[in-house]
């Protein structure tokens, strides 16, 4: 099966609640790489690469987030489809 990327921007209320680390644990279960990034807007910003299967599980994953977590919406984002060069995936600070 094809790998696959998706940049994903997450909404609501999910900075301050470990949604970064929640997504790379999530990712790292999955065998997705990639990174995870806070956003100034309060946002969270994902780019994961991986089995297409994998990245729905993922998407799913991110709709219910770590506990205090509140996702309002997931926006796909425009992706170059270069994924393929990660190795691991990071938490970006």
């Amino acid at each position: 099966m094809a790998r696959v990327a998706k940049n994903l921007k997450v909404t609501g209320r999910v900075q301050g609640v470990g949604f970064r680390y929640f997504t790379r644990k999530q990712a790292i279960s999955l065998d997705i790489t990639g990174w995870v990034r806070n956003m100034p807007d309060g946002s969270v910003e994902v780019y994961i690469c991986g089995e297409e299967d994998n990245i729905e599980t993922m998407e799913q994953r991110l709709w219910n987030g770590p506990r205090g977590a509140y996702v309002i919406e997931i926006i796909e984002l425009e992706t170059s489809n270069d994924g393929v060069q990660y190795t691991d995936f990071s938490v970006i600070r």
